[in-house]
C-alpha cells in the first residue's frame, strides 16, 4: 500500500516551496513501500548479496536530486515515479551482478541459495519451526519460486504488487495502465495459471 496521497500532494507543495523537512518527509513516507517493491523482485541469489534497503536508499537519494526537475514536469504520480528510479537502481544491480567476476565458490553458493526460504511461504519465523518444518517450508519456498519465475511477465508482476507489495486492485491498475476491471482479470488469471504451476489452489501461499 501507499501513504496517503493527500499528505503526499502536501508535502510536494511544500517541496515546490523550497521546505527542505517536506522533502525529507516525502522520501521518508515512501520508503517502506519502496522497499517491498525491491524486496520482492530481488532473486533468492542477488538477494544474498544485496540488501534491498540499499538499492532503496540509492533510489531515494536519486530522487531527492532530481525532485526539482519532477516538480517542473510531474508526468507521473509521485508514486510511479519513484517506482520508476527504484526500478532503474534494480536493474543497475543485475548488471552489475552480472558483470562480476564468479570464481567457482560463488557459484556454488548461488546454487545453494536457491533452495534458502524465500517470498510469501517463508513468512514464519524461524525459532517457531522444527527441523522437520523448517526443511518443508524450504522446499515450499522453493516450490513457489520457481512457479512464479515460469509466469509470464505480466502475471509475474501483478501477483508481485498484490501480494508482495500489498497494492490493491486500484493502484495496481493505476500502475499498469488498466482499467480495474482489466486489472482483475489479470489478477486471476494469474493465480489460475500460478494454481496450475503448483498443482493446487495457490491461497495457502500467498496469505
Amino acid at each position: 500500500m501507499w501513504p496517503d496521497q493527500d499528505q503526499t500532494r502536501e508535502l510536494l507543495a511544500g517541496a515546490r516551496g523550497g521546505d527542505r523537512q517536506a522533502v525529507e518527509k516525502l522520501m521518508q513516507r515512501h520508503r517502506d513501500s519502496l522497499h517491498r517493491m525491491v524486496a520482492a523482485r530481488l532473486n533468492p541469489g542477488v538477494g544474498r548479496r544485496v540488501d534491498a534497503s540499499d538499492v532503496v536508499q540509492e533510489a531515494l537519494a536519486n530522487a531527492s536530486f532530481r525532485l526539482a526537475e519532477y516538480l517542473q514536469n510531474p508526468q507521473l504520480p509521485f508514486h510511479a515515479w519513484l517506482r520508476q528510479i527504484a526500478r532503474d537502481r534494480l536493474a543497475d544491480v543485475y548488471r552489475r551482478q552480472l558483470a562480476a567476476k564468479r570464481t567457482v565458490a560463488n557459484e556454488q553458493s548461488v546454487i545453494d541459495e536457491q533452495t534458502d526460504a524465500s517470498g510469501p511461504a517463508a513468512r514464519v519465523a524461524d525459532g517457531e519451526l522444527t527441523p522437520a518444518a523448517m526443511l518443508m517450508r524450504k522446499e515450499l519456498a522453493e516450490r513457489f519460486h520457481q512457479a512464479v519465475e515460469q509466469l509470464p511477465e505480466a502475471d509475474r508482476e501483478i501477483l508481485l504488487m498484490r501480494h508482495s507489495e500489498q497494492l490493491s486492485n486500484s493502484q495496481a491498475a493505476e500502475l499498469l495502465g488498466l482499467s480495474e476491471a482489466a486489472a482483475g482479470m489479470r489478477y486471476l488469471r494469474a493465480l489460475r495459471l500460478l494454481r496450475t504451476k503448483l498443482g493446487e489452489s495457490p491461497s495457502m501461499w500467498l496469505e
